[in-house]
């Protein structure tokens, strides 16, 4: 169960490196192709640092069994916390467009691998 950590992490990883060089790239998948400074600090921040910080918190959690569960429980809330906003927006504006449907997907199915490492 441990190894599920790895693909989590590394989703995170590429997610965050992504972010930190390319952040109108992030975007893109929203339909957002052309951002300002002050967005691109946010894309790099939100999607970058906190992308990788994820990662690393859960390279920290595979090493150490002291820490795996509380690391695993609390970035699965997060992913759940994600995913419940979708399904806000979906059911608010009526409509989950092709890829906030993949990332509600995603996130869904990260959640639950974390959740079976902790459990």
């Amino acid at each position: 169960m441990i190894l599920l950590l790895l693909p989590v992490a590394m989703v995170f990883l590429v997610m965050g490196l992504v972010a930190l060089a390319r952040p109108p790239m992030v975007l893109a998948y929203f339909d957002v192709h052309a951002l300002p400074a002050p967005m691109r600090n946010e894309v790099r921040a939100v999607y970058g640092g906190f992308g990788i910080a994820i990662a690393i918190l859960l390279l920290v959690a595979w090493v150490s069994p002291l820490w795996r569960d509380g690391i695993t429980v609390t970035v699965a809330v997060a992913l759940l916390g994600m995913a419940t906003g979708r399904l806000v927006s979906w059911a608010v504006d009526r409509v989950l467009p092709k890829w906030p449907a993949r990332f509600l997907l995603l996130e869904l199915v990260m959640a639950a691998m974390l959740a079976a490492v902790a459990w």
